[in-house]
């Protein structure tokens, strides 16, 4: 299956670009992280429907790897949490422990497991305590394979008439590559069967690890897309943290293998005494080393947010997201990710508006 350049007429950036806003530069992108995650159980097909139907124009799926070698859409290669899997009896001796960047995790993982076998469990919500609605659609969807998602984008491009983009992330390369499972080639060769090994394609290919990036970098003209957190340091090089990454010079580097970051939102915008402070240097610093910024994740829930930013005690109503939206904006993010692309999609456009 290809995605054409008649399927996307235009690159990511023009294709939401909003009049209002085109004068001075595009539209922040809204990403619709795992889908519309929310609102349905993560990486399905009625997330990432419900999110471009909220207005997302990209939609992220989280890839791991198969016995087999397939590219499969989950956010982690542990699928207990995500998934009916403990419900399936002939799957019970494949309960496991493994260390994944250096942290042990006990369940059942997609590289012990085919495709075919995958394809037999059904989604469900990884938060059920927090979002009771998303989990009344436990066991409604299959896993999907990274050409699945780019299928719906492909169908839902046409449908729409609007371009919807994915933007894929590699889930731990190195340890995938210690057990013979490389993902850049798998990946390089994904994107060119789908018409995205283009600069100006609708898709960004994201990862937390460093090398994987550069050695994707030769293989496809695809955008590549350095994340980073606000603790901690990529997993494949113990010698580098996120926070020296995220300096003028680190940002520079990476503009030599990487044409954007995505850093935790914390990143761009602190969090002092509770509440939102002044934006940091983040998207300057960025923008004059050519990379576009595109934060995570904004989640509405009280849980997510500040302490100044909560209503009421309920870690499980939203609180007042609207002020993240607009203050991640308002400091110059070319994009964000948001567990609600609908409630981001409003906020964007109140900003757009002022």
């Amino acid at each position: 299956m290809t995605l054409t350049r008649r399927a996307f007429t235009a690159t990511a950036a023009a294709a939401i670009a909003t009049p209002a806003f085109a004068a001075d530069r595009p539209a922040p992108v809204i990403i619709g992280h795992r889908g519309a995650s929310g609102e349905r159980p993560e990486h399905t097909r009625s997330a990432y429907l419900l999110a471009i139907q909220e207005g997302a124009d990209f939609i992220e799926p989280d890839l791991c790897l198969t016995k087999d070698g397939h590219m499969v859409v989950r956010h982690e290669n542990e699928i207990g949490g995500t998934t009916n899997i403990a419900a399936h009896p002939e799957f019970a001796a494949r309960k496991t422990a493994k260390t994944i960047d250096g942290e042990r995790i006990e369940g059942w993982f997609t590289e012990d497991f085919t495709l075919a076998e995958l394809k037999t469990l059904r989604a469900r919500e990884r938060l059920p305590q927090v979002r009771p609605a998303s989990a009344a659609f436990d066991g409604t969807d299959p896993i999907l394979t990274f050409e699945e998602v780019v299928e719906i984008a492909r169908a839902e491009t046409k449908r729409t008439g609007r371009t919807i983009g994915v933007y894929p992330e590699m889930k731990h390369p190195s340890y995938f590559a210690g057990g013979g499972l490389a993902f850049e080639g798998r990946m390089a060769a994904a994107l060119k069967a789908a018409g995205l090994d283009a600069h100006d394609a609708p898709v960004f290919v994201q990862c937390f690890e460093v090398a994987p990036l550069k050695t994707l970098r030769p293989l496809t003209r695809a955008p590549l897309v350095q994340l980073m957190s606000l603790e901690g340091g990529p997993a494949d090089n113990s010698a580098v943290s996120y926070a020296q990454m995220a300096t003028a010079d680190g940002l520079k580097a990476i503009s030599a293998y990487a044409d954007g970051v995505g850093p935790e939102w914390k990143m761009v915008v602190p969090v002092t005494d509770g509440g939102l402070a002044a934006p940091t240097a983040f998207v300057s610093d960025a923008h004059a080393a050519g990379l576009k910024v595109h934060p995570w994740t904004v989640r509405a829930e009280n849980i997510f947010l500040p302490a100044k930013l909560k209503r009421g005690a309920d870690p499980a109503v939203h609180g007042d997201v609207d002020a993240l939206y607009d203050a991640l904006f308002k400091a110059g993010v070319d994009g964000l990710f948001s567990d609600f692309p609908g409630l981001a999609v409003q906020a964007r456009t109140r900003f757009l508006k002022a």
